[in-house]
């Protein structure tokens, strides 16, 4: 969850750092320290409560911190509250060593007491700590930096990547990872670590991915990668093909906004390269009637939007194939005993590819015999590099903690997956697929079309931002798009908001509806359409606003029903919900913005959830 960047080079490491910082701050934003290192082994720390904009208020107030080795954090707050104190990084006792982490030491509580009880003085109340003061302690037994660090790594139980200066080592920086992403970028004459590529896209676009249990050693001209019982590793490079552009607001208000907008063509590098000949091609999958050989059921495991991803793929799925498709959270998956096994296939969704929750399940999926797909965005992530097989999103990077373009680019993914999966296995009539591939082909320029109309959901929200709290209805499809759209509102713009299935209302969720409750009424599913109406007609019986959303064709039958209309083109009603849920982003943005909320970094959030 929060963000980690690391420096060795030959020019000055702050402003390096600061760069890195700022682009990781959607993993965390609580509170931000960097730490440096002098030529002549001053060990120099600034941190404090707040964005980075107060971290760089200090620095600027006061003297710089000057050397070509650093590390830096921006934090998103577990164990301790946000304050000046528990930011990153920690320093030891005897102020020799620092440490940033992200992750969540288990047994903190015990190395803590322990070390108490041998006279050691704790500061701050994060588990973080522990790390650095037991660091310390081994080193002044050891006197060798790396059997300190080995032996603090065998101590420790839980989720860490983190990044360690010494005073006594002024040209070196160390990282160890285990659960918890970190990667290294190799520059000309100098090096680097991070928690996600676009800290240093401005810097290098070669990486190489650590593993869990491995330590590296880096300075500015080499880098030394070891695994857990000390042997050197060659470790393989990548080339990201991410443009720097693109983790840039690019004139938009809001990274939000921008990846909004960017969507058609997100969709468009989804798509286009797995349509050829009107044929759906997925190469990184080589074989889908082997893929499939032998499953009797799927499950869709995710958390947060790409778990509404994977109800949009359960309904679909079982629609185009006729296997049982069970879309389940993550972080409930592993805890309740699914039945799993070689009849099983497991899709993992992740924008990051880093989601802790996800990652469990997809191990727990593999230790019981279940093949595993996963869907990502982010190239060389952990999920990507232990699923039997991956598929790209080729979403590009994606800023805002609310998540837009990795949404609709997953949907189209997991939908383009279920059709080619159906027509391999001829569970699907050519006149249906053809209608399908064609719908694909059309998809980004309807996309282009929805965004057309921004001067409709901006009036829609200066007239509804101030309601307390709001609900969703739909059926089938359309309550899938409901969950999304629910999330959406209540993560940026704080009012409670919430998703039901519209022919529950009767039992029991229409006793929350009164005179001037808003209701977002989803009638995009044609084939249910008619069946919303009710519903529409009963909440508005109980002194609800509804504002509805509907395609075209089924335009007049919610007309008159409905105080305000989000009207989206037709398309095939698998596909419907990619068009849908856009009029529901932009919704939830302005209404964020009519009520002056932060909308790219909403408080308690950030962008990747890698602690459990």
């Amino acid at each position: 969850m929060c963000g980690i960047i690391g420096f060795a080079g030959n020019t000055e490491a702050v402003p390096v750092l600061l760069d890195g910082l700022e682009r990781l701050e959607y993993r965390g934003y609580d509170s931000a320290g960097v730490a440096v290192v002098s030529a002549d082994g001053n060990l120099q720390v600034k941190k404090s409560k707040g964005r980075l904009a107060v971290l760089r208020d200090v620095l600027a107030a006061q003297n710089p911190l000057s050397g070509k080795i650093g590390i830096g954090h921006t934090r998103w707050a577990t164990h301790g509250e946000p304050s000046d104190v528990n930011a990153h990084p920690h320093v030891g006792q005897n102020g020799k060593i620092a440490v940033v982490h992200n992750g969540i030491i288990e047994n903190y509580l015990e190395i803590k007491e322990s070390l108490m009880r041998k006279g050691v003085v704790f500061t701050s109340d994060t588990d973080t700590e522990v790390i650095v003061q037991l660091l310390e302690y081994y080193y002044k037994k050891k006197m060798n930096l790396m059997d300190a660090v080995y032996a603090v790594l065998h101590r420790i139980k839980g989720a860490y990547a983190m990044g360690i200066l010494c005073s006594d080592f002024p040209e070196q920086m160390i990282a160890a990872r285990k659960d918890a992403p970190l990667l290294i970028g190799y520059g000309k004459d100098d090096n680097y670590i991070a928690s996600d590529v676009t800290a240093l896209l401005s810097h290098t676009r070669t990486v190489t991915y650590m593993e869990d249990d491995e330590v590296a050693v880096i300075t500015a001209g080499q880098v030394q990668i070891f695994d857990r019982d000390g042997g050197l590793l060659e470790k393989e490079k990548h080339l990201i093909e991410w443009d720097v552009s693109a983790a840039e607001k690019g004139g938009y208000a809001h990274f939000m906004l921008k990846e909004i907008m960017e969507q058609p063509e997100a969709v468009r590098k989804t798509i286009s390269p797995r349509l050829a000949e009107g044929e759906i091609v997925l190469d990184e999958l080589k074989d889908v009637k082997e893929l499939m050989k032998g499953i009797s059921r799927i499950y869709l495991v995710a958390c947060g939007s790409a778990y509404h991803v994977g109800m949009v793929g359960k309904y679909a799925l079982e629609k185009l194939l006729r296997i049982p498709a069970e879309a389940c959270l993550a972080s409930e998956f592993r805890y309740s005993e699914p039945i799993l096994g070689e009849s099983s296939l497991v899709i993992v969704i992740s924008q990051s590819g880093e989601t802790l929750d996800s990652m469990a399940a997809l191990r727990e999926a593999k230790r019981k015999g279940s093949k595993v797909l996963s869907i990502v965005n982010v190239m060389g992530s952990s999920i990507a590099r232990e699923s039997d097989y991956v598929l790209y999103t080729w979403a590009g990077p994606e800023i805002a903690v609310a998540t837009t373009k990795a949404y609709t680019t997953q949907m189209v993914l997991l939908l383009m997956l279920g059709v080619c999966m159906a027509k391999q296995l001829n569970r699907i009539e050519n006149q249906e697929y053809g209608n399908i591939v064609r719908g694909l082909q059309e998809l980004p320029e309807k996309i282009g079309v929805v965004l057309n109309n921004l001067d409709l959901y901006q009036k829609a929200a200066s007239r509804y931002f101030n309601h307390n709290s709001v609900f969703y209805i739909g059926r089938n499809l359309d309550y899938a798009l409901g969950l999304e759209g629910s999330l959406k509102l209540k993560e940026i713009s704080y009012i409670h908001s919430e998703s039901y299935a519209a022919g529950e209302l009767k039992h029991g969720t229409i006793s929350l509806i009164e005179h001037g409750t808003l209701v977002v009424a989803l009638a995009s599913y044609e084939p249910l359409a008619e069946k919303m109406l009710s519903n529409i007609v009963e909440v508005r019986s109980r002194g609800a606003e509804v504002l509805a959303m509907t395609t075209e064709q089924t335009e007049d039958l919610i007309q008159g029903q409905a105080s305000e209309i989000f009207l989206i083109p037709r398309i095939h009603p698998l596909l419907q919900p990619v068009l849908g849920v856009i009029p529901l982003q932009l919704f939830a943005y302005y209404i964020a913005l009519n009520r002056g909320c932060d909308i790219d970094k909403p408080r308690n959030l950030a962008k990747s959830v890698t602690v459990e």
